[in-house]
């Protein structure tokens, strides 16, 4: 059954990568180009022919379609993947049915592995960070998708403990507040990064950090509401079979 599982959670993802791609392609790639253009322009302005990064490996078509395709819809992949895993690991071990069950793993593994981090660490496009600041920011990013998933999986197990003692709706609310001021105190000891070049176009980093996390949503929002389905399909008759009549 698990096996079964995983199998529909990689047809979700790549379905949703899919999806996520064409947003990304539609909306996020003119947004990139027009980052590419205000380094170029400033390259010019300081006397360089071509802008930092020198010659590319890969022109800018292959790399907005190919390369991203292929990025997104591997990616998107993956975490249907994970999300099956992790349906398999929690499905039977708490009293919500399937369907309901995929939505709400993939809900949450949307807040915490791209909602929060992005709050603290927001992507930035093209010529808007500095290369010697790169690694940084990148170890800072997946620090912080660590502790935000670590935390999730803490708030779910506080709210599980507190049950029997608040009910369901308050033990909810003690677990997502408990999430909610420990993210907030890891994003005020976690250091910022504040590297935004003087002149660079407020519109285009608004643009680009929106769609960025766009992106994502979408990608979530098509693999939840495809896994949910897929398990209802696939797990719906046991578990009717399994209600006492």
């Amino acid at each position: 059954m698990e096996a079964r599982i995983i199998a529909r959670g990689l047809l979700a993802g790549a379905l949703g990568g899919v999806l996520a791609f064409v947003f990304a392609r539609v909306f996020q790639e003119p947004v990139i180009a027009r980052a590419i253009a205000f380094e170029d322009e400033m390259s010019h302005m300081h006397g360089h022919g071509e802008h930092e990064h020198g010659v590319e490996l890969f022109t800018r078509g292959v790399q907005a379609n190919i390369g991203m395709g292929f990025g997104v819809l591997a990616f998107a992949v993956a975490m249907g993947a994970l999300l099956a895993v992790v349906f398999c690991v929690v499905h039977g071990r708490v009293d919500i049915s399937a369907q309901p069950s995929a939505a709400l793993l993939a809900a949450g593994m949307l807040l915490c592995l791209n909602i929060v981090p992005a709050m603290k660490y927001p992507p930035n496009p093209p010529a808007a960070s500095l290369e010697e600041s790169i690694r940084q920011r990148t170890l800072l990013y997946l620090l912080m998708v660590v502790i935000s998933a670590a935390l999730l999986v803490g708030a779910v197990y506080l709210r599980a403990r507190l049950v029997d003692r608040l009910g369901a709706w308050n033990a909810t609310l003690a677990g997502a507040g408990a999430y909610v001021v420990a993210v907030a105190v890891m994003m005020l000891v976690l250091p910022t990064i504040d590297e935004t070049p003087e002149g660079f176009p407020a519109d285009v980093l608004y643009q680009f950090r929106l769609f960025s996390l766009g992106t994502p949503v979408v990608m979530w929002a098509a693999i939840g509401m495809i896994f949910a389905a897929l398990m209802r399909r696939l797990l719906g008759s046991r578990e009717r079979s399994s209600i006492p009549a």
